[in-house]
């Protein structure tokens, strides 16, 4: 066996949680959890900070992550694809 082993980076779903960072959103990933006692599932939510290099996520849209090296201290996920945009209201607004 030589050295390199190739993995699958690992792909999540997620929406966008703020994106007033530059090239950076943070992503909510919401998943299922069992209790171990009561057997009862919880929701729980992650958050996760990702490389967005040209700013085209919006705040509310479902975008999916994908896993790669560090880029900086927190950042360890880039943008792979938006999935659904969130229903943005209209820009400009007419003052009578």
């Amino acid at each position: 066996m030589s050295g390199a082993t190739s993995k699958k980076p690992r792909v999540l779903k997620g929406v966008v949680a703020s994106n007033k960072m530059q090239k950076t959103i943070v992503v909510r990933v919401d998943r299922l959890k069992k209790h171990p006692k009561y057997l009862k599932y919880m929701k729980i939510s992650n958050r996760f900070k990702a490389h967005d290099e040209k700013n085209e996520a919006g705040l509310g849209d479902i975008v999916l992550i994908r896993e790669t090296k560090p880029i900086s201290k927190e950042k360890r996920w880039i943008l792979a694809g938006v999935v659904t945009r969130a229903g943005r209201t209209a820009e400009k607004t007419e003052t009578v």
